[in-house]
């Protein structure tokens, strides 16, 4: 995409290798907050094809988000933030729901997060996962523990990751 969004006030476009500097400077407050997980950098260049990243006018990275196929019919949203500046203004919305088509442009059913944002995600759509039903049925549960991605751990709420994950909510959107 080339022209900017919302009156000329950011574009949204794929991630190149060279945004993850400034994705883990735009994180480091947010993770210090223990508002999102840290990763090494090495995880955002392993993952930098699944991230969206919203630029200003003078090209400054602003906001970022990504997602995650975990299963045929499952995606997660993860990393998604915005800058200080930006909150508010409609930014994040934005990036979610360019996620949520790509999610759909994959064949994806359902999207998860996890995340302490529960308002923001309840107003696109997302609830929370009952914790007295399991997300997906019993053989997919079996090929998901195989999965060495925290995200999966996360999403299948396994006792390793929790010190991890106090507070945030699982939360669930049927497309």
């Amino acid at each position: 995409m080339s022209e900017l969004d919302i009156a000329g006030l950011y574009r949204i476009r794929p991630a190149r290798t060279r945004d993850v500097r400034a994705i883990l400077e735009l994180s480091a407050p947010l993770v210090e907050q223990r508002v999102l997980v840290p990763k090494d950098a090495v995880a955002y260049y392993e993952g930098i094809q699944e991230f969206l990243i919203a630029e200003d006018a003078e090209g400054r990275v602003i906001g970022f988000g990504a997602l995650h196929v975990m299963w045929e019919d499952l995606a997660e949203v993860r990393t998604l933030a915005t800058s200080p500046e930006a909150r508010g203004t409609g930014l994040g919305s934005a990036l979610l729901t360019r996620l949520l088509e790509r999610a759909r442009a994959l064949g994806v059913a359902r999207v998860f997060c996890l995340t302490f944002e529960t308002e923001f995600f309840s107003r696109h759509g997302f609830e929370p996962i009952s914790e007295d039903r399991a997300p997906v049925d019993p053989e997919v549960y079996a090929e998901l523990l195989r999965s060495p991605d925290e995200g999966v751990a996360e999403f299948l709420d396994l006792a390793r990751v929790k010190p991890n994950t106090l507070g945030n909510t699982r939360m669930i959107l049927s497309l």
